[in-house]
C-alpha cells in the first residue's frame, strides 16, 4: 500500500516485504509531469534503486537522502526509488542482503502493479512504470555494500552500479579489525563501551528494525547537536573496538575479527579458508567479468570508510575487465555531498555521474 498524499516531492511509499514481524518499505519518486509529458510514448522507464548509509547500524530510506541524485535523474526521466533494510544489530549482513535482493525483486516485478493501483486511485495520468530490464543501484557509506551485493546477487542483475564512499570493498583491513586507543575518525572522541550495553553482544531485547532516524540533541544540550539516537554512534564504537565484522556477520563465538587480526599482517597471500563460512558477504572475493559497469567516488581525506576500499574495488573490476571509474576527490572527508556548498563545489562531478548512469540504463 502507498499514501496518497502526493506532490513533487512526495514519494509513494510500498511494502516491499514483511519479516520479523515489520514491514520493510521503499520510496517511489516518479518525475515531475512536465518530463511525463516528454516520454508520453514511452511507457516504461529506468529507476535506480538507493541504499542509504549508516554504517548498517541506523538510518532510513530518508536519512542523508542525496537530493542531487534524485533531482538530477527525475529531470531525465528516470524514476528514482530509496528502500529500508534490516539493520544491524541484532540483524547481520545476511539480513541486509536478503533484503536488497528482495527490494530489486520487488521493484522488477510486483511494483508496477501496485503503482499503476495507487495512480488509478489518484486520478493520475502519469504513464510512467518501472523497466524491469533497466535497474540501477546506487548507495552512499554503507549504502554502498549494499549497491555492491546487489550487483553480485541481485535478479535481475543491475545494469550499473553508483558507490560513494562505499563500504565493502576491502573488508580486511585495521579499519574494521584493529582496536583503536587514540581518535580516528574526524577526530571526534571515543566511545565508552558501557554507554551503549544494549547494543553490545549478547543481545537481550533487540528486535528487528528497518527504521532508525537520525536525531539530534537540542543546542541547550551540553554538546549541542550531538546524536540523541544511540544507533548513530555504534558503528563508530565497533570500529573502535576492531569487531565491526563481528557485528557485521553475526559470527562473535569465536570471534571473527580476532581471527582475522593477525592474519591480514602476514607476508603470506591471504587464507581464504578463515573467511570460508562468510565469503560470499565480502565483495572483494566476488567479482567476477559479470559485475555490471561501476562508478566509484570517494574523498581522499575520509576517515570513515578509507578511500582503499575503493581503490582495491577498482583494482579487482579492472582485472575482471568490466568497465570502471574511480574517480577521487582531493582532501575530501566522508559524506562530502552533504556539506555545505556541495552542489556548486561537485557540480562537474554529479554531472558525470548522471551521464554515466543514464548511459548504461537507457
Amino acid at each position: 500500500m502507498s499514501n496518497c498524499n502526493r506532490d513533487v516531492e512526495s514519494p509513494f511509499t510500498f511494502t516491499y516485504k514483511e519479516v520479523d514481524g515489520i514491514r520493510v518499505l521503499l520510496d517511489v519518486y516518479l518525475p515531475p509531469d512536465e518530463v511525463d509529458q516528454q516520454f508520453t510514448r514511452q511507457v516504461t522507464r529506468p529507476a535506480v534503486v538507493y541504499f542509504h548509509g549508516g554504517g548498517l547500524t541506523v538510518g532510513n530510506k530518508r536519512s542523508w537522502f542525496p537530493t542531487w541524485l534524485k533531482s538530477r535523474l527525475s529531470a531525465r526521466g528516470i524514476i528514482f526509488i530509496s528502500a529500508d533494510y534490516r539493520l544491524t544489530p541484532p540483524g547481520t549482513i545476511y539480513n541486509v542482503l536478503a533484503d536488497v535482493k528482495d527490494a530489486i525483486a520487488f521493484v522488477a516485478g510486483d511494483l508496477n502493479v501496485q503503482l499503476g493501483q495507487e495512480l488509478a486511485n489518484l486520478g493520475s495520468g502519469s504513464h510512467f512504470r518501472v523497466d524491469p530490464t533497466s535497474i540501477g543501484v546506487a548507495g552512499t557509506s554503507a549504502g554502498g555494500y549494499c549497491a555492491y551485493l546487489c550487483a553480485i546477487y541481485a535478479v535481475p542483475k543491475p545494469k550499473v552500479v553508483l558507490s560513494l564512499y562505499g563500504m565493502g570493498g576491502d573488508l580486511l583491513t585495521d579499519q574494521y579489525l584493529a582496536p583503536k586507543t587514540q581518535p580516528f575518525l574526524r577526530g571526534r572522541e571515543l566511545l565508552d563501551p558501557a554507554q551503549f550495553s544494549e547494543y553490545m553482544h549478547p543481545f537481550d531485547s533487540l528486535k528487528s528494525i528497518s527504521d532508525s532516524p537520525l536525531v539530534y540533541h537540542s543546542q541547550s544540550y551540553h554538546i549541542p547537536g550531538y546524536p540523541a539516537n544511540p544507533r548513530m554512534l555504534i558503528s563508530r564504537l565497533y570500529l573502535q573496538l576492531g569487531v565491526a565484522l563481528d557485528y557485521i556477520t553475526g559470527q562473535h563465538e569465536p570471534s571473527l575479527s580476532v581471527t582475522l587480526r593477525k592474519a591480514i599482517h602476514t607476508e603470506d597471500a591471504f587464507d581464504e579458508t578463515l573467511i570460508s563460512d562468510h565469503k560470499i558477504i565480502f565483495p572483494q572475493f566476488n567479482v567476477t567479468s559479470d559485475w555490471p559497469p561501476t562508478y566509484l567516488i570517494h574523498g581522499t581525506s575520509d576517515t570513515a570508510v578509507l578511500p582503499r576500499e575503493s581503490r582495491n574495488l577498482h583494482s579487482l573490476l579492472l582485472k575482471a575487465g568490466v568497465e570502471v571509474v574511480l574517480e577521487e576527490l582531493s582532501g575530501r572527508e566522508h559524506s562530502f555531498d552533504y556539506q555545505p556548498g556541495a552542489e556548486l563545489e561537485n557540480e562537474g562531478s554529479f554531472n558525470d555521474i548522471i551521464q554515466f548512469l543514464i548511459r548504461h540504463l537507457t
